[in-house]
């Protein structure tokens, strides 16, 4: 029996090139499967004729947007995810997903090799084999980039000789991911560090030294979900998409960084992530409000190690699933509004309410009407010194 390669195909020159190729080297039949994840661009639907007219047996495509923001997107959330505390995993959270979804086809179609299109050097080939050995370990894989040196070159000239339907004069020199999440760009002129990128690296943002009239936002969270914008009721994805626009006029969620790749090479990226952001931002605030202080201490590290475990490709590890349970527990208080000012850049709080707020004026108040009893004060700093105190005292008494 011939194979029958499952592909993650994203309608580019380099997974268009990989159907006919993959068909030669394994002499099986190739299923090309494609996502939309809220990235925009090309209709999906002249996606999968492409892949078809390159040679797919079946082209299938799939409309995850709504299962993307909500079961990826919402926990990367909640975890207030941000790699190195600054990158909010774009990439990161959409392989566990369209890893998902191959798996699924090489069930439905009897796959017995899956494929993609990553390189060596990224993270992405552990992110997708990761998760396939999770989800389908008995599956087999090939990424022609990694596994059979295919280049860029190779690809054209491929595409040439085989007359295949695809544009191949033009030449990106960036390489871009964007998902509904945001938008990564690499290669090209950044990867000399000294070089700062340039206005027309971005997609998602406006310039934010343009000027321009500020934007006020009030987000409702419901259990750490974001639920409502200005008090119209919305699902994850259309706050997410609409946080996408407002924010992005603001030019809020530009971040040029260089990172610590999984596979031990430090990377430069410059990502745009305006919704992940200003949410992101928001959720953190209304956290400060509702969830108890070792409780949120706590979480702050578990936060970290979470966004560690997804940028590494461990989606579906058994800690990421532990963790997944802590993170839920901890949001059971976290509902309320958080009044967001998006301007120049920035998303600022600038107000919170919540019914399950720990914060009491009474207690916090100077003025009159103070419940706080100062006369405890004096014996809590004394008990709570007396450690250290009594450490000093033996440190001076031996010299």
């Amino acid at each position: 029996m011939s194979e029958r390669v499952v592909l993650a195909y994203s309608g580019g020159l380099d997974t268009s090139v990989a159907i006919p190729y993959l068909a030669e080297q394994t002499g099986g039949e190739v299923i090309a499967v494609a996502l939309d994840l809220g990235q925009g661009g090309e209709d999906m639907n002249v996606i999968r004729e492409r892949a078809l007219a390159c040679g797919a047996v079946e082209s299938i495509v799939v409309d995850a947007k709504e299962e993307f923001a909500r079961d990826f997107c919402v926990p990367a959330l909640q975890a207030n995810a941000l790699y190195m505390d600054r990158y909010p995993l774009v990439s990161g959270l959409s392989r566990p997903l369209i890893v998902k979804h191959l798996v699924a086809a090489a069930r439905q179609f009897g796959g017995t090799v899956v494929s993609h299109g990553c390189t060596g050097k990224g993270n992405d080939q552990v992110r997708f084999e990761a998760g396939l050995s999770a989800l389908h370990p008995e599956l087999k894989v090939i990424a022609p980039a990694r596994d059979y040196a295919w280049t860029r070159d190779k690809a054209i000239a491929f595409a040439e000789e085989k007359g295949l339907p695809i544009e191949v004069s033009a030449k990106s020199p960036y390489s871009i991911d964007q998902n509904l999440w945001g938008r990564a760009v690499e290669t090209g002129f950044l990867e000399d560090i000294w070089n700062g990128p340039i206005e027309d690296l971005y997609d998602y943002t406006a310039d934010p030294a343009q000027p321009r009239e500020a934007d006020e936002v009030v987000v409702t969270f419901a259990g750490g979900v974001p639920v409502a914008l200005d008090g119209r009721a919305l699902t994850p994805f259309q706050i997410i998409d609409e946080m996408n626009k407002r924010a992005g006029a603001q030019g809020i969620g530009r971040i040029d960084m260089v990172e610590d790749r999984l596979v031990g090479i430090k990377s430069r990226e410059v990502y745009e992530a305006p919704a992940a952001i200003a949410l992101i931002t928001a959720h953190m605030e209304l956290e400060n409000v509702t969830v108890e202080r070792d409780l949120a201490r706590f979480k702050r590290s578990v936060d970290q190690r979470w966004g560690e475990l997804v940028y590494d490709g461990l989606w579906f590890s058994p800690l990421k699933g532990a963790l997944d349970a802590f993170i839920a527990d901890a949001q059971q208080h976290v509902s309320g509004d958080i009044r967001l000012r998006m301007h120049a850049g920035q998303a600022v709080v600038t107000g919170r309410r919540s019914g399950a707020s720990l914060y009491s004026y009474d207690l916090a108040t100077y003025d009159t009407g103070d419940t706080f009893d100062q006369s405890l004060a004096k014996g809590f700093v004394e008990l709570w010194s007396l450690p250290s105190k009594i450490a000093a005292m033996r440190d001076r008494a031996q010299g």
